[in-house]
């Protein structure tokens, strides 16, 4: 298939940290057994770099105040994601919490339990060799002294699974952080005049998150599939695409862009496409394949187009089908030009690790039967990964026409008030509902009355982001690093 490639990748600067008080065997021999089960944590868990502090730091060991330039230093050379601060025995508080507060990135706490008193290496009833937990606890506060947001796991053993699924959860809280912070939406065009609901504030979004809004004209998108047509690489700049015509040799004969035969034939494959045609099917991928590209020029995470008018004038096609497309390609692209759902659709695929594409629906109307139970509906704009099993996708009128997967959704909205930003994020389930057009599917939740009345009331709009998957708890734990960012949630998730 062809993909727009996103860093996936996750670098975890790895610091076991020891006190100087505490015999140092004992932490050593310890720390060998941890990284250990580290790195088989981060191997099982894909894309996962461990980068262990040997080094920086002469024992490859943290407990001297003076060592944590030199770590903040290697850390920033090998550009973490985030920082695991593993206590060895009770650790080192201080220096542990000047190197989260100078690295500025999320944090992970944890350390395993301690054996029983009697069976410490002294073999005698006296001092204990570790006292893991009790410094835990001194880190954690030491943490919060310094106004530094962290993650923990429950002290345990080093075999618990409760071990694997805190550093899974974490792994993907880190990934959501990394999607977030500089992120760049194409815009492609503007939004149709009607959705006032949709109005950003790009000033705002740059100063407080660094994420950019990256305008691309429509006829830069042209210029872009003309050049596809002759397989031209587009300038690195992009001056030529934004001002220029295309450089197009027209005396010999067109040879499209490989991408754009194979996109066709795997649309051709797996869906129906009769109402359509090939020749409108070939249009699509141009389509795509463009603005893939323009996303990769400019560096974008997400793109969100003006679906109403731009594809319709210039190439006789409605965007629809091509935006679902686009999302299973790895290219979120909002329709309607919402970028707050661009946003929120990049986190929900952060948060499920790029598994699964998220889709952007509209909150439409009441299960006509199940009062708990919502049409998250779409006129076609879904990937066709998601179709449910049994049912035959098609396309009309370049939209998609089919119903997606049930089971487990987590729904999101990113979005503001008043310059107060808050992330909206909570779960339910996909249940049989009537058949309707376009893409669809029904979202049943414990009470939906509370749902309404939390989007009646705001600040939050009809279009919603969604994944199938449980990650609200994921996204809560996420918003204690995005600064500024409040969760907010309508059923009651449980605690990180």
């Amino acid at each position: 298939m062809v993909r727009f490639t996103q860093d996936k990748n996750i670098v975890i600067g790895y610091v076991p940290i020891r006190r100087d008080m505490f015999p140092a065997g004992p932490a050593m021999e310890l720390e060998k057994e941890v990284r250990a089960r580290f790195e088989t944590m981060a191997e099982s868990c894909g894309d996962v770099t461990l980068v262990p502090i040997d080094e920086a730091v002469d024992g490859g060991m943290l407990w001297d105040i003076r060592d944590v330039d030199g770590v903040v230093e290697y850390f920033r050379k090998k550009k973490v994601d985030a920082v695991a601060l593993i206590h060895c025995n009770f650790g080192q508080e201080e220096a542990a919490a000047k190197l989260a507060k100078e690295l500025d990135k999320p944090v992970l706490l944890w350390g395993p339990r301690d054996p029983s008193p009697e069976s410490d290496t002294s073999g005698k009833t006296g001092p204990r060799d570790y006292d893991t937990q009790c410094g835990m606890f001194a880190t954690s506060r030491a943490l919060s002294r310094y106004q530094v947001k962290f993650s923990y796991i429950e002290n345990c053993w080093l075999d618990s699974e409760v071990l694997d699924k805190g550093f899974e959860e974490f792994i993907r809280v880190v990934s959501v952080v990394k999607a977030f912070r500089g992120m760049r939406i194409g815009q492609v065009g503007t939004r149709p005049r009607q959705f006032l609901s949709v109005k950003v504030n790009e000033s705002e979004l740059l100063s407080k998150f660094g994420i950019e809004i990256v305008p691309i004209w429509p006829e830069e998108v042209k210029t872009m599939v003309e050049k596809l047509k002759w397989s031209i690489e587009p300038e690195p700049e992009g001056c030529e695409i934004r001002f220029g015509k295309p450089a197009l040799d027209t005396n010999r004969e067109q040879n499209p862009d490989p991408r754009i035969e194979e996109i066709v034939k795997e649309i051709e494959a797996n869906l129906d496409y009769s109402a359509i045609g090939h020749e409108a099917v070939v249009k699509m991928a141009y389509l795509e394949v463009a603005l893939m590209e323009l996303a990769k020029i400019n560096q974008c995470s997400a793109i969100a187009i003006d679906c109403w008018g731009f594809s319709q004038e210039a190439y006789g096609i409605a965007s629809c089908f091509v935006l679902g497309d686009l999302f299973d390609r790895g290219l979120p692209a909002a329709c309607e030009t919402d970028i707050h759902a661009a946003i929120g659709s990049v986190l929900l695929q952060a948060a499920a690790r790029y598994a699964s594409p998220s889709f952007i629906a509209d909150v439409t109307i009441r299960h006509p039967q199940n009062d708990n139970a919502e049409l998250l509906w779409h006129c076609g704009p879904f990937a066709k990964s998601l179709v449910r099993k049994g049912v035959k996708p098609a396309i009309k009128d370049c939209k998609g026409m089919y119903e997606i997967e049930q089971g487990p959704i987590t729904v999101a909205r990113f979005d503001q008030e008043n310059g107060e930003y808050s992330l909206l994020a909570d779960e339910g389930e996909g249940v049989d509902g009537p058949k309707t057009t376009g893409n669809y599917v029904w979202f049943q939740v414990k009470d939906w009355v509370k749902w309404e009345k939390k989007l009646m009331y705001g600040p939050y709009i009809h279009h919603v982001s969604g994944i199938h998957g449980n990650y609200a708890k994921i996204l809560k734990e996420a918003c204690k690093y995005l600064g500024n960012v409040a969760h907010d949630s309508v059923e009651l998730v449980e605690e990180f």
